[in-house]
């Protein structure tokens, strides 16, 4: 299985538990990756043959900007759904990043891996 990937998509938008962060939009920044097979696109050099990155990231844009998640992880679950279903990929990776949460420390964020078999 092939991959196409999406890194370092920064976002604004309205992300944690203190009152502050549900008053002060933040950057959020995600990476993406997803299952895919590319052969015939190889062969075809034919957009409508793969997987419509530009389109995956419109789409994820646009869904994170208007949440207001409290939680990372809700969030990288909300992605993962969106981008196994409206994309019908077979498994996306979805790393969401809240830079500069912890003092000290460059970002945090969490990692989850999901697919259409677990």
């Amino acid at each position: 299985m092939d991959k196409i990937f999406l890194n370092e998509m920064r976002v604004e938008t309205i992300v944690g538990i203190w009152d502050w962060e549900r008053k002060t939009k933040q950057i959020v920044s995600i990476d993406l990756e997803m299952g895919a097979d590319i052969k015939k696109a190889a062969m075809t050099d034919n957009i409508e043959d793969t997987l419509n990155y530009k389109g995956v990231a419109k789409g994820i844009r646009k869904f994170v900007e208007d949440s207001s998640f409290q939680l990372v992880e809700t969030m990288a679950e909300k992605i993962a759904e969106i981008i196994l279903t409206e994309f019908k990929v077979p498994w996306v990776k979805v790393r969401v990043n809240k830079p500069g949460a912890i003092r000290g420390s460059k970002d945090v964020g969490v990692v989850i891996t999901r697919g259409h078999d677990g």
